[in-house]
């Protein structure tokens, strides 16, 4: 039988303290919420493994050390208001909810925004939106947000993701076509300048109909 708090403890101190992740409440936050309640039944002793773990619909949890350095990197503050682009399980939704002040979770597989709501319950968060549709390109049209999360790579970042930040604004993104991908956090300085920091080289799966580059055809 697994031991989840020695289990936890171990991905802690060898997956997540290496990948640069010191911040006292990040690591609090770990053990507050217990990932292996967000992990299909079936997959529970995978739950602080150093890998993504498949969730179905072509979709995979994060590895737990890019959840991690991803939060931390996001500087969240309790008037934060985040648009996270695909709930999936809802662990990192979770994450999120109990540093920033509102989160709208928006997945385009309805039966995983059902099982990111299911797992949720538990948390009785009551900042959390979780919506059903498709953010690939952007949503919500005119609204802005402090922090927009994207947990699919895109090969090309579309314009509309940036344009929704709010001045001093973060978005987290993992650019590029694989094997070779960045994660990078784009803060929009002035309403018309961005500064983008390269965080570390990851590579997921991309989200379902993300822009794509214009290639060449012969």
């Amino acid at each position: 039988m697994l031991d989840m708090e020695q289990a936890r403890f171990n991905m802690i101190e060898q997956q997540i303290r290496p990948c640069e992740v010191l911040e006292g409440r990040i690591l609090e936050l770990l053990k507050q919420v217990r990932r292996e309640h967000f992990v299909p039944k079936d997959k529970r002793e995978m739950a602080f493994m150093d890998l993504e773990i498949p969730l179905g619909y072509g979709v995979s949890m994060w590895q737990p050390k890019l959840e991690a350095r991803t939060v931390q990197e996001l500087h969240l503050t309790h008037s934060d208001k985040v648009l996270e682009v695909g709930s999936g399980s809802g662990y990192l939704t979770a994450l999120l909810s109990l540093l920033a002040g509102h989160v709208t979770s928006v997945e385009i597989v309805p039966e995983l925004s059902a099982m990111a709501r299911q797992h949720l319950l538990a948390y009785h968060r009551d900042n959390i939106a979780l919506e059903i549709g498709d953010a690939a390109l952007g949503w919500g049209g005119a609204a802005s947000y402090d922090v927009i999360v994207l947990t699919g790579s895109t090969p090309v970042l579309p314009a509309a993701f940036q344009n929704s930040l709010k001045v001093g604004g973060r978005l987290f993104a993992i650019v590029g076509d694989a094997p070779v991908m960045e994660a990078r956090l784009i803060t929009r300085v002035a309403t018309d300048a961005y500064e983008t920091v390269n965080i570390m080289e990851a590579c997921v799966a991309p989200l379902q109909n993300a822009l794509q580059p214009k290639r060449f055809v012969f």
